[in-house]
């Protein structure tokens, strides 16, 4: 058996940061959402299947990972929008040949043999199209706990509870393989994981009281800063000094963080360094934010926060949404953004007061207008960046970028 992970037509609604990766390549709690699955079911080979226009990078990034090729006469197919609890992946270890396993109506998992794969079809997005067929067999899973993503804000309301539940696959509580200076307070640190050769400065506070907290291998927290979980840090990511980074935050690796943190997701390789308040928001990679810039996440009359979803404005049924920013975007000092704001990639907004609560891709500009923003300056912003940490632009990325800048030149024009 092999295991199958797939996007479906939902991608549109996790835009702009499926722009430039599958939908199972985002974050949410601890680990990106193909990295549930590969821990549930260790030792088995996992094929990819993505959209066509993602094929090609996904074959650069992941060179030893079939894309978009059924290989084996056997596979359980896991839908990449899932969000489940080790209960559903217990009921998954269990599941049949000719079985489809919906969680509200939605096909979740799929397991099928050579018989039902022959009736595999991809459609003209190079999505996968399962068979109806009569000798499938339909199960629908009702048990709480896990659930379907529709939208990016699911990921930021649903972090809480799937860092709770990654913090059962971590390596353990209780242990700490950095250095705690003097003045580090850890406050149940049976539910604290600090990983090796991280360092923790005086004056550092700890809380578990309220959700478990993951410290990845060579994480620097500098002194006075405030951790509250449940809450994740990657690895090799800096916590600056007097940081406040409240529960149901999740910061992937490679990060730079400052100022005061909620309820929010940094993919990784992105950087908050300064004050500022960030939250319930998602940012993407190779994100920079300004000194002082600041996001609302809370109407004043306390109603529902609308967003863009698919190019149309959504009710969310939020009372807390932040900014949705897409990868290499970069604000401006003093930027700020109001309730469910969407920037899309490789934008650079500045100026004062509120830009709009939609910022199309390769965007230039703010509340005074915007401007499409060079392909060329674009480029050449994010090769440097991305060579201060040692990092490249493969020539997918950019010729994916490129596809992105075509599409943005036909909505200026």
């Amino acid at each position: 058996m092999r295991i199958g992970i797939f996007e479906d037509e939902y991608y549109r609604y996790f835009q702009p940061l499926a722009r430039l990766r599958p939908i199972f390549d985002l974050r949410c709690g601890i680990y990106l959402l193909r990295e549930k699955t590969s821990i549930r079911f260790p030792n088995i080979p996992t094929d990819y299947f993505v959209r066509d226009i993602l094929k090609s990078l996904m074959q650069e990034t992941y060179a030893s990972i079939r894309i978009n090729e059924v290989v084996s006469s056997s596979y359980l197919f896991i839908n990449a929008r899932l969000l489940a609890d080790s209960s559903f992946y217990s009921f998954l270890h269990s599941a049949e040949d000719g079985q489809y396993i919906l969680i509200d109506g939605e096909l979740a998992a799929a397991r099928l043999n050579a018989t039902h794969l022959s009736l595999l079809a991809f459609d003209e997005e190079g999505l996968l199209v399962f068979p109806s067929d009569d000798r499938l067999k339909i199960i629908s899973y009702d048990k709480p706990g896990s659930k379907m993503a529709h939208y990016i804000w699911d990921l930021i309301s649903e972090n809480g509870k799937q860092l709770i539940d990654d913090f059962q696959l971590s390596p353990g509580s209780g242990y700490c393989g950095g250095q705690l200076f003097e003045g580090v307070h850890l406050i149940k640190e049976e539910n604290i994981f600090i990983g090796k050769n991280s360092k923790i400065y005086p004056g550092v506070t700890i809380s578990a009281e309220n959700g478990q907290v993951f410290i990845g291998d060579e994480v620097t927290i500098m002194p006075n800063s405030y951790i509250q979980g449940p809450c994740s840090l990657g690895e090799k990511t800096l916590i600056k000094a007097g940081s406040k980074i409240y529960g149901n935050t999740s910061i992937g690796h490679n990060c730079k963080i400052g100022g005061e943190i909620e309820g929010s997701i940094i993919h990784s390789f992105s950087n908050k360094q300064h004050d500022g308040f960030l939250g319930h928001a998602y940012l993407g990679q190779w994100v920079n934010l300004g000194a002082n810039t600041n996001n609302s996440d809370l109407k004043n009359n306390y109603s529902t926060i609308k967003a863009y979803a698919n190019g149309a404005l959504t009710d969310t049924g939020l009372l807390f949404l932040g900014l949705i920013m897409g990868d290499h975007s970069k604000t401006g000092i003093n930027t700020m953004f109001n309730t469910g704001t969407m920037v899309g990639i490789m934008c650079n907004i500045f100026g004062a007061d509120f830009p709009p609560k939609y910022i199309p891709d390769f965007s230039w500009g703010g509340k005074n207008g915007l401007e499409l923003y060079k392909i060329e300056n674009a480029l050449q912003t994010a090769h440097i960046v991305m060579s201060r940490r040692n990092q490249t632009l493969s020539a997918e990325m950019e010729n994916l970028i490129k596809y992105y800048y075509n599409q943005a030149l036909l909505n200026y024009s």
